[in-house]
């Protein structure tokens, strides 16, 4: 992990001209592109990307960029005494409302929670997902996860990155570390502590999923400690591939 300074401490509320440029700690000024960006988030169930993420998404749409939620499934296993369809439905309404409270926009890749599948017929689902969507930065999960479903999103998306000739920036970002995301080293950090109050509203909507609980026992610990190792209130932590690409057209 680099040593934490102020040079390379990311606070994007309140910068709209750094851009997401900014997360790459060398970046220089001369390298930010004045555009909106494109971003998109793909976490395997709903919540993921809210858990993980939120904060920045929030301050990213703050400054103007486009914001999508990429949901690998629709967290069909995820209720108890629920059928598919039944849980499918509730914590897609519960996405959207997490969405809105973020501003951003969400979609659903159609992928089974619990019956997660590489294949090649899903390789080529990703691939044409994030084609279409021409990010300039892709967030997923860190492929090292107890969460079968976790790892598969991971390698999905980092398998279409390849394709698409690594044509922008990949993130990796950490849900419930040591007890679900292991071993994870982050490289870049960013200060939510003007949003921490957005992100928890967010999260609270999936109520299916006990979050206000689930989060003072694992989330809230994420945030405070990566604040701690960012020198502010709190943090979201991620990890860049180093041979992340800068797309500016």
């Amino acid at each position: 992990m680099e040593n934490i300074s102020r040079r390379n401490l990311i606070k994007l509320s309140g910068t709209a001209a750094l851009g997401l440029t900014a997360f790459s700690l060398a970046a220089k000024e001369s390298q930010i592109p004045a555009k909106k960006l494109k971003i998109v988030v793909v976490g395997a169930h709903p919540d993921d990307p809210e858990t993980a993420c939120g904060g920045t998404m929030s301050l990213l749409a703050s400054e103007g960029h486009e914001v999508v939620a990429a949901y690998l499934t629709r967290g069909e296993a995820g209720i108890n005494g629920k059928t598919y369809d039944e849980a499918a439905q509730i914590r897609t309404n519960e996405a959207l409302g997490a969405c809105k409270i973020l501003n951003a926009t969400a979609k659903f890749i159609g992928q089974i929670d619990g019956n997660c599948e590489i294949t090649a017929s899903r390789y080529t689902e990703m691939y044409n997902f994030l084609k279409a969507e021409q990010p300039d930065f892709v967030f997923t999960h860190w492929p090292i996860d107890q969460h079968r479903d976790h790892r598969i999103c991971s390698i999905l998306v980092y398998d279409a990155w390849l394709d698409l000739k690594k044509s922008f920036g990949l993130y990796y970002f950490e849900v419930e570390s040591g007890g679900q995301t292991q071993n994870f080293p982050p490289t870049n950090f960013v200060d939510i502590t003007s949003v921490i109050e957005k992100k928890h509203a967010a999260c609270y909507c999936h109520v299916s999923q006990n979050m206000e609980r689930v989060y003072r026992e694992f989330h809230e610990h994420m945030e405070i400690f990566r604040g701690m190792q960012a020198n502010c209130k709190y943090a979201e932590a991620f990890v860049k591939h180093d041979q992340s690409s800068l797309r500016i057209v």
